[in-house]
């Protein structure tokens, strides 16, 4: 971790959202996911805050020595966003707590909010953390 890594860090990521980032994507062995409308689906949704999450610290830990791993998500999901818009989202680093981050997290598409809530990460060593997974494989 770097000194510079404290709460008030704020970072807006945008990204195109295209068909493949829909529900009927998001599982596509499931005819019940296939079956349902192409809208930005809650589980991509989950993955685009954490990625922007990512984004607004990677500059302030030992990337890519250290990494962050999403521990606790509590978002909701307001609005259906088609493929084709752009969505951003606007997160900030409130609350350092060791190794653990914690973020306020919101999102839009340009015409409504469609997420908020918060977002926990925990900094982790990913040659120590890699090992242990190794371990948990052999077992």
């Amino acid at each position: 971790m770097k000194a510079s890594l404290k709460p008030g860090l704020k970072y807006e990521h945008k990204f195109l959202l295209p068909p493949t980032k829909t529900v009927p994507a998001l599982y596509p062995e499931a005819e019940e996911f296939l079956a349902m409308p192409e809208v930005f689906a809650t589980g991509f949704l989950v993955g685009f805050l954490e990625w922007a999450c990512i984004k607004c610290i990677n500059p302030h830990i030992d990337w890519p020595t250290e990494q962050t791993l999403g521990t606790h998500i509590d978002v909701s999901h307001l609005a259906a966003t088609p493929p084709g818009m752009e969505i951003t989202a606007n997160v900030e680093l409130i609350e350092v707590d060791g190794k653990r981050l914690v973020f306020q997290v919101e999102a839009h598409d340009g015409v409504d909010v469609i997420s908020k809530g918060r977002h926990e990460r925990h900094i982790v060593n990913k040659e120590r953390f890699d090992a242990k997974l190794g371990e948990k494989l052999k077992r």
